[in-house]
């Protein structure tokens, strides 16, 4: 093992698969909130963290926002994981007998389809790896969970039905963050910067502010707004657009961007996944 990468949730979760894709020579070192992955690697007992920041169907996660500026941490790298739903039982139970299939909300409704198929009443767990467990543990052939493969090899349970999710196209994107900024440029592809800014408290100064990326030939990505410390004439915006801050066409965009905000930080720079387009 090269290092730990830490990651919110069970054993199993789909941050932990996460991982190993993204890192498989890595110890995943799984934690209770997105909160004690970041303070895990700031206090340099992970090396990394992966943090999900948004799903194809369900938008972004709640609170990651929030958390990123204030982490102290760094992106170095994106990863783009299909959220495959799986139903798994106990070893030997057919499919015939199961009644009630358990796992987080969200993943349930994502494959509502296959329950009302099958007949299968949904009952709401803490999260989709703990569900699995919690299968595991109780024994009971007649309640399944969804969740990833992943989970029902680390559980010991078997697959009874794979890939049933609603939408063949469910897609979560995370963050690998690091202590340590890499500004470099890697790979031969695409490079993606990213950054938090709140913009001066002026008539139509977000509108003065993008058109610099406009008029310099900038992509952007995303465009996020949120609220700060729960102040409504305090807002922060979240960017991702294409490119590297030493572009010149980037450093014209940030410059008249500055000129219109308070404040401005830079939060990564790192290659784009090929799976972003």
């Amino acid at each position: 093992m090269q290092g730990r990468i830490a990651f919110q949730g069970e054993p199993g979760a789909y941050s932990h698969q996460a991982c190993r894709e993204s890192r498989p020579n890595m110890e995943a070192l799984p934690c209770r909130t997105f909160e004690d992955a970041i303070e895990a690697v700031r206090k340099g007992e992970a090396d990394l963290a992966m943090l999900p920041v948004e799903n194809s169907t369900y938008g972004r996660v709640a609170d990651i926002h929030h958390l990123l500026p204030e982490s102290g941490l760094h992106i170095i790298e994106e990863a783009f994981v299909r959220v495959h739903i799986n139903l798994l039982a106990i070893p030997g139970t057919p499919l015939s007998q199961i009644e009630r299939a358990m796992s987080h909300t969200v993943l349930l409704g994502q494959c509502r389809g296959f329950l009302r198929e099958h007949n299968l009443h949904a009952i709401a767990g803490a999260d989709t790896a703990g569900s699995a467990r919690q299968v595991a543990d109780a024994g009971d052939p007649k309640t399944a969970a969804l969740a990833s493969e992943l989970a029902g090899e680390i559980y010991g349970l078997d697959v009874l039905a794979r890939h049933i999710e609603d939408r063949q196209n469910n897609t979560t994107r995370f963050l690998v963050m690091s202590r340590e900024p890499d500004l470099k440029r890697r790979g031969t592809g695409q490079m993606m910067t990213t950054f938090v800014f709140r913009v001066r408290n002026i008539p139509a100064a977000l509108y003065k502010a993008m058109g610099g990326f406009a008029t310099n030939g900038v992509n952007m990505t995303k465009l996020e707004s949120y609220m700060v410390d729960g102040n409504f004439t305090a807002t922060q915006f979240y960017a991702d657009i294409e490119g590297h801050p030493d572009d010149r066409n980037v450093q014209l965009a940030l410059e008249e961007l500055r000129y219109f905000t308070s404040s401005m930080a830079l939060l990564g720079v790192y290659p784009a996944d090929p799976r972003r387009r």
